[in-house]
């Protein structure tokens, strides 16, 4: 027979405890509603809704490549260059997004994590999906320019690109989980993050290929690929980029690494590891979070 304990002997916890992550998507509804929410917010009064983030990559990549592949000559060390420098854009807005917005998210919804009980992970995790939700129109985009080329999609090329977007998933939320609590206690990350994220944009093989790196800094770039979202740029070219150009096996030999799915199955595995710390320290800090909200 069960013992029933009675409900004043029960120990008491704070009505925001949770199972962390696990319990977000034990929420799944809220989850749904915030994220529905942040993407009605993001659109609210414009004529143009959700075209803009059709637009928004669009002109960024056109700066990009007039300026980096016209002005500059970048377009002539890489076939089909406008399609190497969307395809790692891609990855790179959904990182900088992602940790962008989930850097902010608990303090920009300071009014519901003091007034509702919920797992205030949820909040990071709702920046992840919504950036998520605007890659689909990029790899509309994407593909469209691609099938325009000729390419046909392969088995290891999906792989990689799934490895790709897994990566951004998995680190993209760890550190918006770290940041986001250092942002409650010292607002200054925010601004620190937005001058970070200036960086990733130069620190992967996005508007310039990678065999400049390796003729560059040969012998060194172990160091280079040592950074998760250059990892994931390259899995995003194999899906797409080196099936667009006259020969893909050739592409991929010259201007890919070697076992560049082993290093991307890494850097996920990474990525998770670096997901559990960060739940670990998010929720040593949580409980301190409504005080200084």
């Amino acid at each position: 027979m069960t013992e029933h304990v009675p409900v004043a002997e029960q120990p008491l916890a704070p009505p925001s405890a949770s199972n962390g992550l696990l319990g977000v998507f034990g929420r799944r509804y809220l989850l749904r509603l915030l994220v529905r929410r942040e993407i009605s917010a993001r659109y609210q009064g414009s004529f143009l809704g959700l075209l803009w983030s059709y637009i928004n990559p669009l002109s960024q990549f056109f700066i990009f490549w007039f300026v980096m592949g016209k002005i500059i000559g970048m377009g002539d060390k890489a076939e089909n260059y406008p399609v190497h420098v969307f395809a790692g854009l891609i990855i790179v807005h959904f990182f900088v997004e992602t940790f962008n917005a989930g850097t902010r998210s608990i303090v920009r919804n300071k009014a519901l994590v003091k007034k509702m009980a919920m797992p205030r992970e949820m909040f990071p995790v709702a920046s992840m999906l919504v950036s998520l939700f605007h890659v689909g129109p990029q790899l509309v985009i994407l593909l469209v320019a691609c099938l325009a080329t000729g390419w046909a999609p392969d088995p290891v090329g999906m792989v990689a690109g799934l490895l790709a977007l897994g990566i951004v998933m998995f680190l993209g939320t760890s550190l918006a989980l770290l940041f986001s609590t250092a942002n409650v206690f010292f607002r200054d990350f925010s601004s620190a993050v937005s001058i970070m994220t200036n960086f990733v944009r130069f620190g992967v093989p996005m508007i310039y290929p990678y065999t400049l790196v390796a003729d560059r800094f040969a012998g060194h770039t172990e160091l280079y690929l040592a950074n998760p979202i250059a990892d994931a740029v390259l899995l995003m070219q194999r899906a797409f980029w080196t099936g667009t150009t006259d020969d893909p096996a050739a592409t991929a030999l010259v201007h890919l690494p070697d076992h560049l799915l082993s290093r991307g199955a890494i850097a996920l595995g990474a990525s998770v590891v670096m997901l559990v710390i960060a739940q670990l320290v998010f929720s040593r800090l949580e409980n301190k979070i409504p005080e200084r909200l």
